[in-house]
């Protein structure tokens, strides 16, 4: 079964960057999604952004213009990076592949906006 392993969260003030990294225990083929969510406390767990195949890239309109994803396919990596993050943005943030119809998670690393 795949594994899912995140890396980069941490603490950052206002208006600051981070980039997240999401490592696959397998190969992830490119027509398979992957993609990043986050859950703050006392909300659901919500699409932050998402790459499937050659399509271009989804966002949530909160993260429309100062987050990217990208995919490392031939290390079987995906990536968020994060910049003019705001208070609003902190969260446990989750990495999230489709394959074959099965769906993996990972088990999230914290980011914190805050002075």
């Amino acid at each position: 079964q795949m594994q899912l392993m995140e890396s980069g969260g941490g603490l950052v003030q206002p208006g600051g960057s981070l980039r997240l990294s999401c490592s696959a225990s397998e190969r992830v083929l490119s027509t398979d999604a992957m993609a990043w969510y986050r859950q703050a406390p006392g909300k659901e767990r919500e699409l932050v952004a998402r790459k499937r195949g050659g399509r271009d890239p989804e966002y949530a309109s909160s993260v429309q213009d100062r987050f990217t994803i990208s995919r490392d396919n031939a290390k079987n990596m995906v990536y968020l990076q994060m910049t003019g993050l705001k208070p609003e943005d902190t969260a446990v943030y989750y990495c999230y592949v489709r394959e074959s119809g099965s769906e993996y998670w990972g088990r999230g690393t914290q980011v914190t906006v805050s002075s």
